[in-house]
């Protein structure tokens, strides 16, 4: 238990953590989310030939596979050097290298969809609430954010859209519906979905939204319940501090990942940080081979209580680089599904013309060296939600977590008795 001087002080231990992480120990991985190579100036208007020889000079340069993956890419170069006559060549030709690559996490951004990154990161957007996906040509809803106009015009998780402002949404891009709600002159958007082999319309008024990753509960008074559903944005450490401050007088912990498919790497090793002492959090293996390891820092508060980690099909990247560390380290029991299998590491380059390319430039290994890249983490115990436990609004994963929890939380207290 904290006593109550380190109760006052323990929002600040774990502020001061915070930004020494970031200007201490991690200053090269944050510029690498930041800063492009080759002193591409992101302002700087070149032609669309430049744009893609340029874009060529990136990934020979900089893909994590020297080899890259057996791919000649000169052939890209001399197919498409001559042919580029406007933008949309350019990012034909430079989609068509990086696909050549065989991975799907490495992709060229133009300006629009440039943009629709910076803003997640931001955590601000400007629209209703809603995130959505494409499978098969067709755009669904995913998530909706709550207290948003999508929220209170009842929206919800799996809707497909059909139309938006009366524009067919069949065969576009995620990022071209996107860009129909977004649309500036735009106020109020009109809605097209399909609903239980039902067309709804739905008519929702646009604001600017504020994204919080992380929210913080309070279960059967003795367990703490944290959800951190990204880790793209800047924000989600200082909201995943506030959320531990809300929490700190609980027994134990539940962390719950399920549905969160990544964000920023430096986000995933500062919450892991938190939970481990003198411990490997996690190893990257860059081009060529080098290997970097990522500990834990030196610090006056760690947490020590008992943890669960909930985990599913969606929870990738960042969130498997926090479940494999805490898992390997004995440190949680892992309570779910396999996870998504994302065990690579991409940057953020920025371009000219005001475009941007993700691409993949290292792997990541978990403390006991495990490569989970199309594998995933296989929790400590296995437990699925079933469609009926849908339809019972069931949580079969949170309740495990909870009745294991408080198992361990009478244990330790008889423990504590007997002393």
């Amino acid at each position: 238990m904290l006593s109550k001087t380190m109760k006052k002080q323990y929002p600040i231990l774990i502020l001061v953590l915070f930004f020494l992480f970031l200007a201490k120990e991690n200053v090269n991985l944050v510029q690498e989310e930041k800063i492009s190579p080759d002193n591409v100036e992101i302002s700087k208007e070149v032609s669309p030939k430049e744009l893609f020889l340029n874009s060529y000079k990136v990934i020979k340069n900089n893909y994590w596979d020297k080899a890259l993956c057996g791919e000649n890419l000169l052939k890209w170069k001399k197919r498409y050097e001559n042919k580029i006559k406007d933008d949309d060549d350019a990012k034909v030709a430079i989609n068509s290298m990086l696909a050549s690559l065989d991975d799907p996490y490495s992709k060229f951004l133009d300006k629009e969809e440039f943009l629709e990154q910076t803003t997640s990161i931001n955590s601000k957007i400007y629209g209703i609430g809603i995130n959505i996906a494409s499978q098969a040509g067709k755009i669904f809803i995913i998530n909706v954010i709550k207290g948003t106009p999508a929220d209170y015009a009842d929206l919800k998780t799996g809707d497909m859209i059909l139309k938006v402002n009366d524009k067919d949404a069949a065969g576009k891009s995620i990022f071209q519906i996107a860009n129909y709600i977004k649309d500036p002159a735009i106020k109020t958007v009109n809605l097209e979905i399909l609903r239980d082999n039902k067309k709804l319309i739905k008519q929702v008024k646009k604001t600017e939204i504020k994204i919080k990753t992380v929210k913080a509960d309070i279960l059967d008074k003795q367990i703490g319940y944290i959800r951190i559903s990204s880790f793209i944005s800047s924000e989600t450490p200082i909201e995943f501090i506030d959320a531990m401050n809300k929490v700190k007088d609980t027994n134990a912990l539940i962390l719950d990942l399920r549905g969160n498919t990544g964000g920023l790497f430096q986000n995933a090793v500062f919450v892991a940080d938190i939970f481990l002492e003198n411990k490997n959090i996690v190893s990257v293996l860059g081009r060529g081979g080098h290997k970097s390891l990522y500990k834990t820092h030196s610090k006056s508060y760690v947490y020590k209580k008992p943890m669960a980690v909930l985990v599913d099909n969606e929870s990738a990247s960042a969130s498997e680089i926090v479940s494999g560390a805490l898992k390997d380290n004995d440190r949680a029991i892992i309570v779910g599904t396999k996870t998504f299998g994302k065990g690579l590491v991409q940057k953020v380059f920025l371009m000219p013309n005001s475009t941007g390319m993700n691409l993949t430039i290292a792997r990541y290994l978990t403390p006991d060296d495990i490569d989970i890249n199309k594998k995933g983490i296989t929790p400590d115990y296995l437990v699925q939600i079933t469609n009926e436990d849908r339809i019972a609004n069931n949580d079969r994963q949170l309740n495990f977590a909870k009745k294991t929890l408080l198992v361990e939380i009478e244990r330790n207290k008889l423990a504590k008795n007997k002393i």
